[in-house]
């Protein structure tokens, strides 16, 4: 099948959407716990483990790719180190849209000066789109506590360190020759440096936390493995920039896993917020 041809296959679009799922499903069970630090760190390295028992069967990334991938791994430490105090406090449903939402913005706006690209008309709409949200969503953390106030803050930061990360990786898979081993390099390196974080700062609360929650593990690490590589396999049966769209519905499945599982009051302007950051999303996506 020919990826260029604009059509998804309803298979792939099934598959795609399983991904946003699984992407907003770990962040939910990561936001869930008590203890958000060490849950973030047993699904960081469930995905590594996950990584390590792949490897076996994929060709070595191009050596010049290697120095992308120590960045990349580097930075996405940071990322989970943000994300633990996005979520210490802050509920999912203003968290996950602003992160998840933002990332293409900023993506956009820095990667374009790079470049030289510019703009289209439907990415300018998108531009509009995703900052009323965003404006929105913090009109609402103002009028309700100095808490959701310090999660939008949190939240895009970590929009900021997603964003570098993608632009890392959007120029070191190219020259890879091996995307989905680059990937799985980037879940192994990630999950060892987040697991050597933990065992300075909790060593010893960690392998009892560990033995008490195997399904975070186990979860943790299909999920996230699995809902990159899911995208990544359909990257290749249909076009990019459409699978990327698709991906950003993870935003309205957060929202939703929020409001009906985690128990948090999505009220009508949070709600008319996130749908404004998800359609901007999904327009930069298409632009």
């Amino acid at each position: 099948m020919n990826p260029a041809s604009g059509h998804i296959p309803g298979l792939v679009m099934a598959a795609v959407l399983c991904a946003a799922l699984m992407h907003a499903s770990w962040n939910a069970l990561v936001k869930s716990q008590s203890d958000t630090f060490l849950a973030t760190v047993v699904v960081t390295a469930g995905g590594g483990l996950v990584g390590a028992l792949a490897l076996p069967f994929l060709a070595a990334p191009a050596q010049a790719s290697w120095p992308f991938i120590a960045v990349s791994s580097l930075v996405q430490v940071v990322y989970y180190a943000l994300l633990v105090e996005t979520y210490r406090g802050g509920e999912m449903s203003h968290a996950y849209p602003l992160m998840r939402g933002s990332a293409p913005l900023l993506v956009a706006v820095v990667d374009g000066p790079l470049t030289g690209e510019r703009l289209d008309t439907v990415q300018w709409l998108a531009v509009g789109l995703i900052c009323g949200g965003i404006l929105a969503l913090y009109a609402t953390a103002r009028a309700t506590s100095a808490s959701a106030r310090r999660t939008t803050v949190f939240a895009l930061l970590t929009a900021c360190v997603i964003a570098s990360y993608t632009m890392i990786d959007g120029a070191g898979v190219r020259r890879s020759g091996a995307p989905a081993a680059y990937t799985i390099w980037i879940f192994l390196l990630t999950g060892l440096g987040v697991l050597l974080w933990a065992l300075i700062r909790r060593g010893r609360d960690l392998l009892p936390f560990a033995r008490a929650n195997g399904q975070l593990v186990l979860f943790g690490g299909v999920t996230t493995v699995g809902s990159y590589g899911i995208a990544l396999w359909a990257m290749t049966l249909a076009p990019v920039a459409a699978i990327a769209a698709l991906r950003e519905t993870s935003i309205l499945f957060a929202t939703a896993i929020a409001a009906l599982v985690l128990g948090e009051r999505v009220g009508p302007a949070r709600l008319s917020a996130v749908a404004l950051v998800a359609c901007g999303a999904i327009a930069m996506r298409l632009g």
